[in-house]
């Protein structure tokens, strides 16, 4: 029977996206796995693949269309023998779930199957590990009465298709009595489907604009990336206590041990840059001081083993936060070329939601700006994130007493009070100066 394909939830944030182009027409043949379109996310342009297999029926949403809501019927797919008259009974009939992405799983859940459908939307191994099954697989197991947790999945990332169900030989499910929903999400689906925040109020648009009457202006359309931006914002101001600590660093060391270790390494085309230290500086401040690697999920705080490090990366419209993840385990020059490969991609906005999504705390840098102090606003669900600003020449008084002249860059830790308190903030702050101060320690 026909199968719709939704519009895809290709991020956690993503709520609705621009089908930007086909990669099939009607009457082709797909296998699973192949990839049948590109959307465009809040953030990038993501290849769509399929999960089962079959003949497109009919395409129901044209390339180049804006605002297509997840979870919205994009094509019919046929099986082998249907005609194009059964694709006008589709709409009542299982539709099949968006192709797993890097991030997928952290994506927003599919809406409920409708009340007709004899397989539940979800279900769980033993062990507790979820099971990734397409509808029309989950709908041929039910019939035949088979257990998915018994099944291997060939599909993507591991998701049963239809033809694992068919070829499996499984013991029958074994019925289980009716259980309540859960009261609270556990923290990795806290912590991956942050709250929705409406947009920031104030005057609507027809008010605001009756104000200008008479006055030039241009008006421009918000595309995803913005919306998300105000809203996330908008959420974190509004529902983080902040509060922020202030430091300034004396970086001449840093500035000379850079200089030496450039000469050494042109050779191999690896050119570090002043950013490239403060990542490696904050990524081992996080695990001298492992009470600050962490993220509020909701009910809980969880902390972090490793030191995923987000790092601000500003692009026409908007910003990313591509996450180094294991920063402290990478040396300077790996963490060099992977941040530039990342910025480079940012920009051309070829991320996939999996480098950008996770970490427990971020860095942004306006110093290359001139800007010499700031606060920066937390991204959720972090614990803190650091401004930085420019080096700058100026007078100090040295440790013996004397006056003299040093490069001194400003540091802002804005901090969320939930997850970090004043002394620990303090603490984590001071760990990474003392880093900074003493950069070749780094490399010990």
């Amino acid at each position: 029977m026909p199968v719709e394909i939704l519009m895809p939830a290709l991020s956690p944030t993503m709520e609705e996206g621009t089908l930007a182009k086909w990669l099939v027409k009607e009457g082709d043949t797909v296998s699973s796995g192949d990839i049948i379109a590109e959307i465009e996310t809040d953030k990038a342009t993501m290849e769509f693949e399929a999960v089962d297999e079959g003949v497109v029926g009919k395409l129901l949403v044209a390339e180049g269309t804006e605002g297509v809501k997840v979870n919205t019927p994009i094509a019919v797919l046929l099986e082998d023998g249907e005609s194009a008259d059964a694709i006008s009974s589709a709409a009542a009939k299982p539709a099949q779930t968006p192709a797993a992405t890097p991030a997928a799983a952290a994506a927003p859940a599919a809406a409920p199957a409708p009340a007709a459908s004899p397989a539940p939307a979800a279900a769980a191994r033993a062990d507790g590990e979820r099971i990734f099954a397409s509808p029309l697989a989950r709908r041929i197991a039910a019939e035949k009465g088979l257990d998915l947790a018994g099944i291997t999945g060939s599909g993507p990332r591991g998701r049963i298709v239809k033809a694992d169900v068919e070829n499996a030989t499984a013991s029958p499910k074994a019925a289980a009595p009716v259980a309540s929903a859960p009261a609270a999400a556990g923290p990795a689906a806290a912590a991956a489907a942050p709250a929705k925040a409406a947009m920031p109020a104030g005057p609507g648009a027809e008010a605001v604009m009756k104000m200008f009457e008479g006055r030039a202006f241009e008006e421009v359309k918000l595309d995803g990336m913005r919306k998300t931006v105000a809203a996330r914002l908008t959420e974190a101001k509004q529902t983080i206590p902040h509060f922020y600590l202030r430091r300034s660093v004396q970086i001449d060391a840093l500035l000379a041990f850079r200089a030496q270790l450039n000469s050494q390494l042109e050779g191999r085309g690896v050119k570090l840059s002043v950013n490239d230290f403060i990542i490696k500086a904050c990524a081992l401040a996080l695990q001298k001081v492992p009470d600050a690697n962490a993220v509020w999920a909701g009910d809980r705080i969880l902390r972090l083993k490793a030191s995923d490090v987000a790092v601000a990366v500003a692009i026409d419209g908007g910003l990313f936060t591509p996450v180094l993840k294991d920063a402290h385990q990478k040396t300077l020059s790996a963490l060099s070329i992977e941040m530039k490969d990342l910025a480079t991609r940012a920009r051309n906005r070829k991320l996939a939601p999996h480098e950008y999504v996770g970490g427990s705390f971020a860095i942004s840098n306006l110093g290359m700006f001139g800007i010499e102090n700031f606060d920066a606003v937390i991204n959720p669900p972090h614990g803190s994130i650091l401004a930085v600003g420019a080096g700058i020449r100026q007078p100090v008084v040295k440790a013996d007493g004397e006056i003299g002249v040093a490069t001194v860059m400003s540091m802002t830790l804005s901090v969320d009070h939930r997850v970090i308190d004043g002394a620990l903030g303090a603490e984590f702050l001071a760990a990474i100066v003392e880093n900074l101060e003493n950069p070749l320690a780094m490399l010990a």
